[in-house]
């Protein structure tokens, strides 16, 4: 068996995204966090209707990153389903339900004062 081609981090984020359209994410929003933080390349938050579309989104997600360039990611919070994140080594994931987002606000946090995160 050949070892599998890592992708970039720019790739794992261009598939994250997509994975998320299809599932029916709301309000997703990328943060480019190079050169700020090394825990990522890129941070990205997403919202579900629902603790099952969140759980489900977040399994999902896992599963395609897993099939597609063999990377394992470090989950928590699946089973509740209030706020799952996904690590993937470059881009950070967090699926929130609305009410948990917004109580969070993650995007204050990690985006500079004034500026505005690039939705999809």
């Amino acid at each position: 068996m050949t070892a599998q081609a890592q992708p970039g981090s720019d790739e794992l984020l261009a598939r994250i995204l997509t994975s998320l359209q299809d599932d029916k994410a709301e309000d997703v929003v990328q943060i480019d966090l190079r050169g700020k933080t090394e825990i990522g390349d890129y941070m990205v938050i997403a919202s579900g209707r629902s603790t099952r579309q969140v759980s489900a989104m977040a399994e999902k997600l896992v599963d395609r990153l897993k099939q597609e360039f063999g990377r394992a990611s470090k989950v928590e919070g699946k089973d509740t389903g209030d706020w799952v994140l996904i690590d993937t080594g470059d881009v950070i994931v967090h699926i929130f339900r609305p009410e948990v987002r917004e109580f969070y606000q993650l995007e204050k946090m990690w985006l500079p004062a004034g500026a505005t995160a690039k939705t999809n």
